[in-house]
């Protein structure tokens, strides 16, 4: 029913669309002609599970893990596909039923849950130096987290169909996974069954997703209800986004320009530029966006140049970019652009996921952005992190590789022609049907792949809920990017308000 406007390759979740503000793409061979992946059945791996403990909050808890596979099944009884999952169960409770689930889920299309699992929600956890802005020196661990939310919720990490070691069976076809609504409806299978497996259909449940994951959850929690009648207790959209119409700047759309100015005034408060009290700046340029910014860019070519002149000083003073700059591009600065010119002077170029992240600029006369250092940064280090933890302390191996972030899932089915992907009235009709459910916003300062505004923007844009269903939506800001999660106090505030929102009635 839905299509993008261009494409975003990522790192944990928006990893394509057809082109807004590109993520970095990988380096991949074209797709070979598609065809029955015939492996899987061949050479079954057996689930594993062992015991462990991780201290949190003062206080040891024990659990077990289980890395596996779970079979989805067509109605003929023929295997579909088998999903890849590590699921972590608290193991000293009596009666596991009343104990929250939640189910984690990154994006791309094309990422595992990698990034969620070992970067801030499991017992394990990545150790990266610093604030999450310097390259860690290789080869990278995983270490226990202190602020996993095991303590209070288990955890199921799922990769998707070609992401991970999760396979089409040999009598399917790949594509037949790889599309909007096969994802939703595939990844709804999966979590009914394992809920029914675990006889957990009396436990409170959530859904987590974080960039393109946040689509797919929206998704979720539409269809897991009116296909299976099962009613979550909420949803968290973590650096995510519901339409694409908020990232993909296009003539006659300059909704993107809005949503990502406030994330400039973020970025360039975080590096220098602009000073003063770094929240009021950005709740200031939120109504300036929205605003006279807003009013000035519907006026187009009838703007007069008075006007223009006064909005690009009022842009430099929230950016730190020149009037000059601001002129030179119409008053309509992608984020490309912005990561480019924002430490020009400096030669440095900022990153797309953390725009905290600055690294020498390879092309210095470059218009936009050559690289993303802070997809550098983060890449193979949690590659590196998440194949040893596998291997090493879970006990689990296959002979083919583990796809952390691939590009064989493309190309995406978005749906119908000539429309925008925009899964905001599928998570309104989950709200207008079931009054309980809760959503949760997470959102960085510094993220400049999937700005909070955007999140933000559609949720006011969402129709026929009800005025009590809009008071069980809350939004929380981080200090950090896309990930913000990386940086260690934005962990301990994730934590934090995880437990909070896990906590509403």
């Amino acid at each position: 029913m839905f299509r993008p406007i261009r494409s975003l390759f990522a790192i944990p979740l928006i990893l394509s669309v057809s082109a807004v503000a590109a993520e970095p793409e990988a380096k991949q061979p074209a797709p070979a002609p598609e065809k029955p992946d015939k492996e899987t059945a061949e050479k079954p791996v057996e689930p594993v599970t062992r015991e462990a403990s991780v201290e949190i909050a003062g206080k040891r808890i024990p659990y077990k893990v289980t890395t596996g596979k779970l079979q989805l099944k067509a109605e003929d009884g023929k295997p579909r596909a088998s999903i890849f999952h590590t699921s972590y169960e608290r193991t000293d409770l009596k009666d596991p039923t009343t104990r929250p689930v939640m189910f984690a889920f990154n994006g791309g299309p094309g990422s595992s849950a990698v990034w969620l699992h070992i970067g801030v929600l499991g017992p394990k956890i990545i150790e990266l130096p610093g604030d999450g802005t310097a390259p860690p020196k290789p080869p990278v661990r995983v270490i226990d987290n202190p602020q996993s939310i095991l303590d209070v919720c288990d955890l199921v990490f799922v990769d998707p169909v070609s992401t991970g070691y999760s396979r089409a069976e040999k009598d399917a076809k790949p594509g037949d996974f790889h599309g909007l609504n096969e994802d939703v409806e595939s990844v709804s299978d999966f979590v009914r069954r394992w809920i029914t497996e675990h006889n957990r259909w009396a436990s409170p449940k959530y859904l987590l997703g974080e960039s393109y994951g946040g689509i797919r959850v929206a998704g979720l929690s539409h269809h897991l209800q009116s296909r299976y009648g099962m009613s979550l207790n909420g949803v968290i959209l973590l650096s995510s986004l519901l339409d694409f119409a908020t990232l993909g700047a296009a003539s006659g759309n300059d909704t993107p320009y809005l949503v990502f100015l406030p994330s400039y005034t973020g970025t360039a408060h975080f590096h220098g530029k602009i000073k003063g009290d770094r929240d009021a700046l950005v709740r200031e340029c939120a109504a300036f966006a929205f605003g006279e910014y807003a009013t000035a860019l519907l006026r187009g070519h009838d703007l007069d140049n008075d006007t223009r002149a006064s909005i690009a000083e009022r842009l430099e003073k929230l950016t730190g970019i020149p009037v000059a700059v601001w002129l030179k591009h119409n008053l309509r600065l992608d984020a490309s652009v912005f990561r480019a010119e924002l430490l020009r002077d400096e030669g440095k170029v900022i990153g797309r996921f953390d725009a905290r992240v600055a690294w020498d600029a390879t092309d210095k006369t470059s218009r936009s952005a050559s690289y993303d250092p802070s997809y550098s940064l983060a890449y193979g280090a949690f590659a590196t992190a998440m194949m040893d933890y596998l291997g090493r302390e879970l006990g689990y191996k296959e002979d083919r590789p583990y796809e952390i972030l691939t590009g064989k899932v493309h190309p995406w089915k978005w749906g119908a022609e000539n429309q925008i992907v925009n899964v905001g009235p599928r998570l309104a009709t989950a709200l207008r049907d079931n009054p309980n459910l809760k959503v949760l916003v997470m959102g960085g300062h510094t993220d400049l792949a999937t700005p909070p505004e955007g999140v933000a923007h559609s949720l006011r844009h969402l129709a026929d809920i009800p005025a009590g269903a809009r008071d069980n939506i809350s939004t929380t800001w981080y200090d950090g990017g896309h990930m913000f999660y990386l940086n260690p106090p934005d962990l301990v505030k994730t934590r934090k308000d995880l437990l909070e929102f896990l906590a509403k009635p």
